[in-house]
């Protein structure tokens, strides 16, 4: 008489008898632990095995396929509480705005600079003084609600154009791709103001880094020979936008962003395939964050008197 064959157990549920094993390990598996695969089932550890090993799929700019523009988001949100936090605290809007060089006098009002020493009892203020992070938090602040028939809807209409870019532009381009080209627009848009605008001129706003979404949108339109019904209508309104803004905001900071932003796509849309194009985008990004940086500090040089 033959003698009884082993029981066999799946290796999760010792207790549980198992005849399948999987197609990768061959490890004995019960029902519960057995997931379809293309030839018999496999185990729940070969498949995440599997799935780390499976190449992701990338956009044409090589970025990260992803369906829901995350960053995009991310930017709104963060825009929308440092607007709540500006009602709560006012005097956030003239610590982190733009500006080139001031003062703040003994009474704590701010003064436009006249040249030379700084007086006594009087404070500098400004990129000029050292606060570089203004070039880009001047790009998460808006106007107050009391500021003019403008107010509320300067956060509302640019909110509104993050929304609509960033679903256009961060599936194209990856996360990644998409956060640096938002921030290095934005860094556009500020320095440019720093080179072209009156150095006490105040101001703040995500223009700098809609008009480099709304330029990118156009490069890629392009570069995809894809329609460009859409994009050509939000570059009229940019346009006609950049010619308003010089009695409304700072056309200096739409300008920037629209020619940082343009840079930054034209390295991500053209950059040759293949294994180095990432590392060819990136030093792209370099390239332009240094070149900014450096006319920042020759302004800066400028305005201080060789003392940056």
């Amino acid at each position: 008489m033959d003698a009884e064959s082993p029981v066999t157990t799946c290796y999760r549920h010792p207790r549980v008898e198992s005849y399948v094993s999987c197609t990768r390990c061959e490890r004995f598996i019960c029902p519960d632990c057995m997931r379809e695969a293309a030839v018999g089932h496999q185990c729940p550890e070969c498949v995440k095995e599997g799935a780390r090993s499976v190449r992701r799929a990338r956009t044409v700019f090589g970025g990260t396929v992803t369906a829901v523009p995350v960053v995009t988001y991310a930017l709104i949100g963060l825009n929308v509480l440092v607007y709540l936090a500006e009602l709560a605290r006012p005097e956030l809007v003239d610590r982190f705005a733009m500006l080139g060089s001031g003062l703040i006098g003994p009474d704590g009002l701010h003064y436009l600079p006249e040249g030379g020493d700084v007086p006594a009892g009087f404070q500098a203020e400004g990129v000029a003084a050292g606060q570089w992070e203004r070039l880009i938090t001047s790009g998460f602040l808006h106007l107050m609600p009391t500021e003019g028939t403008f107010g509320i809807a300067h956060v509302l209409l640019n909110m509104l154009a993050l929304w609509r870019l960033g679903q256009m532009v961060e599936p194209q381009l990856g996360r990644g791709r998409f956060l640096a080209l938002y921030l290095l627009s934005t860094l556009g848009g500020s320095v440019l103001e720093l080179l072209l605008a009156d150095p006490g001129q105040l101001s703040l706003g995500a223009s700098g880094g809609l008009f480099g979404l709304t330029v990118a949108a156009y490069v890629m339109a392009r570069r995809l020979g894809s329609d460009l019904t859409e994009v050509r209508r939000m570059m009229v309104l940019l346009l006609l936008w950049l010619v308003v803004s010089a009695q409304l905001t700072s056309w200096q900071g739409h300008l920037g962003g629209l020619l940082a932003g343009g840079a930054v796509a034209a390295a991500f849309a053209y950059a040759p395939r293949g294994p180095r194009r990432t590392a060819i985008q990136a030093a792209a990004c370099a390239v332009i964050l240094v070149a900014l940086l450096v006319a920042a500090w020759a302004r800066v040089t400028e305005l201080t008197g060789g003392a940056a």
